[in-house]
């Protein structure tokens, strides 16, 4: 399943950002990345997340074989 990404303009707060870039970094994921993650575990506390949701895709090196 190749479905197409969403783009969104987000406005934050500058402190937030740099909160979550910080997390982000820590994770060794991007900015963009962590809030995504952020915002499926939201849906998923409140029951919300469709069920017909795609997987995040896999970033970073292949494993080493």
């Amino acid at each position: 399943m190749n479905a197409e990404r969403k783009q969104v303009l987000l406005r934050l707060d500058p402190a937030v950002h740099d909160a979550i870039a910080r997390w982000a970094a820590g994770d060794l994921r991007s900015v963009n990345a962590q809030i995504e993650i952020l915002l499926r575990d939201a849906l998923k506390k409140a029951g919300r997340m469709p069920k017909d949701v795609a997987p995040l895709p896999r970033r970073g090196r292949p494993p080493r074989t």
